[in-house]
């Protein structure tokens, strides 16, 4: 059981630009608003699968076989009984705690919005709410949390102890971030991917919280790899300004980059060319994640830098 806890006193910080950790802390509050396991609200876009969004504890059935001296009658199969005229019995294996991994991305690119919030603000506290409501569901919680500079894991446990020293680190990670952040080589997506391969992760649940600006085919076959032995749920945190480009930028004559390459929008035609082109990069990320998610009935979500993350967050999981 997860006992409430006595927030620490916030930092000063603009809630929109960074997160810190009392932030993170307080999210327990409303890891109760919403639930990860079975009886999910009918509408919502886990509704249909029988069980719930993760794999959950209780009795998988193995095999139907002939009924052997000591076997439990109580798991008699009558119909397959009565119908071969021979004893035959249902044999169960329990599942395991679930262990749940949870990716988080706090590189440069999660440094931006449009609009309300930064990326990388969203990504740590889904990643917080998430990880509260594991906590209080009793199973295991750990993360892979990707900085500027390095990859941090952490192995799944259920402590809360554990879960507050996680929370320090993404919050550092977070804070960290400014708008001269260069991403390390070492910690691309290909580098998460390899490190999750490391941990050699088996029936589990890996929730991954980015906006995948680096995603490409190779890593989508990995992750394809992946969900077949574990549940991959990805979520993406996009900003209006990626999908579209507002007509007024041909005349204010911006600069936009990303760290490294300029292109000076001057024109309506530059605009046009440079909208259509982040228009089908988004397109074919959202494509190319949902397929990966079709493949357990698993939501792709997706999430914006509006501000209404958390609630966007417990309505596509089945808010209660």
């Amino acid at each position: 059981m997860v006992k409430p806890i006595k927030p620490p006193k916030t930092s000063f910080h603009d809630e929109r630009v960074y997160c810190d950790y009392a932030r993170l802390v307080r999210m327990q509050a409303q890891a109760e608003s919403f639930s990860l396991l079975p009886h999910l609200r009918t509408g919502s876009v886990l509704s249909g699968r029988h069980s719930s969004l993760f794999r959950g504890r209780g009795l998988n059935f193995e095999e139907l076989r002939h009924y052997q001296l000591g076997d439990d009658i109580r798991n008699l199969d009558w119909k397959v009984t009565l119908r071969t005229g021979k004893p035959h019995v249902r044999s169960y294996t329990e599942e395991k705690d679930r262990n749940v991994v949870i990716c988080i991305d706090q590189r440069s690119a999660m440094f931006f919005s449009s609009t309300s919030v930064m990326k990388s603000v969203v990504a740590a506290e889904i990643a917080a709410l998430c990880s509260w409501r594991i906590l209080k569901d009793g199973d295991r919680v750990g993360f892979m949390i990707a900085t500027a500079s390095k990859l941090i894991y952490a192995q799944p446990q259920r402590t809360q102890q554990q879960l507050l020293a996680n929370f320090k680190h993404i919050a550092k990670a977070n804070q960290s971030l400014d708008v001269t952040s260069v991403d390390d080589g070492r910690v691309s997506l290909s580098h998460w991917l390899s490190l999750i391969n490391r941990a050699k992760l088996k029936q589990s649940t890996i929730i991954v919280i980015s906006d995948w600006h680096d995603c490409e085919t190779t890593h989508v076959d990995q992750l394809k790899q992946l969900q077949q032995y574990n549940d991959v749920l990805a979520i993406m945190v996009s900003d209006p300004l990626e999908r579209q480009l507002p007509e007024r930028l041909a005349t204010y004559g911006w600069v936009v980059g990303d760290g490294q390459y300029q292109l000076n929008i001057n024109s309506k035609t530059k605009l046009k060319r440079a909208s259509d082109e982040f228009a089908a990069r988004s397109e074919n990320k959202r494509q190319s994640l949902s397929q990966i998610m079709a493949m357990k009935k698993l939501p792709f979500i997706e999430l914006s830098t509006r501000g209404d993350h958390i609630q966007e967050l417990q309505k596509m999981v089945g808010g209660r």
